[in-house]
């Protein structure tokens, strides 16, 4: 809101002269006129030495709120990652994080200094032993980093106009790079043809041993939700964009987006079969561990195909659960 307060000598007219000379004397006496602007319930005074008029600036409360969580985020600019050194909750979060950090180090007599994650999670383990069979219910101390999820900033200004330009697709992040990435080889393509060269076949990109993010891990790295169509369109262009003679020069950009496929190779010692007194060939393999179970189990051959557990048959087991197990 903003009010006018003219001085009060500027408002007295002399009765002994003519309205023009009246109408003068107010212009002469009014050289300034201060503006009030309220914003919340709080005032504040300004000159306007050139009697210019102060418009208000009207914003809303979900502006206001909005703004305010963009000043926590210390920017107005899109942030994909909750940088502990830009969020105000992060900071704390961090602070709360170390400082829990070296009593946990002094309670165990350890050095904070080389007291790592994993010596945390033994310390907290010994500490609060639980018997809870799902580890996201245990008792758990880790970085701020990996407990809060990462979250979008403030992604327009105070004037309401959004600072991306796919803004209105409801998933910048989604459509950002892949386009830009594919017009760029396109141009790059181009100029090599002009000049009559060819794409070197020893560079061609080679995808085995990794795959494309699933969904999930694909929804935490842009911090937009995506439904299937989303991500099966995800799943053409990036293949759009391998396929490319000239992918390998973003193959920074597309390998952010690929999982790779462990292959290990397992070998295994195949225990020489022993015999007993009769001849017959045997193998006992110890400590066959079932919750708290402990056993032994022999196979003889040449066999009876009969199953034997404490002297009993498979009577043993009263459950069906148990035998078929």
């Amino acid at each position: 809101m903003v009010q006018k307060h003219y001085p009060a000598e500027g408002l007295n007219v002399c009765p002994g002269l003519d309205a023009e000379k009246s109408h003068q004397t107010n212009l002469q006496a009014v050289p300034s006129y201060s503006t009030h602007v309220t914003d919340g319930g709080s005032w504040q005074s300004e000159e306007n030495p050139k009697n210019q008029i102060i418009k208000e600036e009207k914003v809303s409360k979900a502006m206001r709120a909005y703004l305010e969580r963009a000043r926590q985020h210390g920017n107005y600019e899109l942030d994909l990652v909750a940088q502990a050194g830009v969020d105000e909750f992060m900071k704390q979060q961090l602070l709360d994080y170390n400082i829990g950090k070296r009593h946990l180090a002094n309670m165990m007599g350890e050095d904070p200094e080389t007291f790592t994650q994993k010596d945390i999670d033994s310390a907290i383990q010994y500490l609060f032993p639980s018997g809870i069979f799902t580890p996201g219910a245990r008792p758990l101390m880790k970085h701020p980093d990996e407990v809060f999820p990462p979250r979008k900033a403030a992604e327009f200004d105070e004037s309401g106009r959004p600072h991306h330009f796919l803004f209105y697709t409801s998933k910048p992040n989604f459509y950002q790079d892949v386009v830009a990435h594919m017009n760029s080889l396109n141009e790059f393509e181009d100029k090599m043809i002009k000049k009559r060269l060819l794409p070197d076949p020893l560079q061609a990109v080679n995808l085995t041993g990794s795959q494309w993010l699933p969904k999930e891990q694909l929804e935490k790295l842009l911090v937009e939700s995506l439904s299937d169509k989303d991500y099966q369109n995800f799943i053409v262009l990036m293949d759009r964009l391998v396929e490319h003679p000239y992918s390998y020069r973003v193959k920074s950009f597309y390998e952010a987006y690929r999982k790779p496929l462990l292959s290990q190779t397992k070998t295994y010692d195949i225990p020489k079969p022993l015999y007993d007194a009769d001849g017959r060939a045997y193998i006992t393999t110890k400590e066959c561990l079932r919750k708290t179970a402990r056993g032994e189990v022999t196979l003889r051959s040449p066999g009876t195909g009969k199953i034997q557990i404490n002297g009993e048959g498979i009577d043993y087991f009263k459950d069906n659960q148990p035998r078929e197990q």
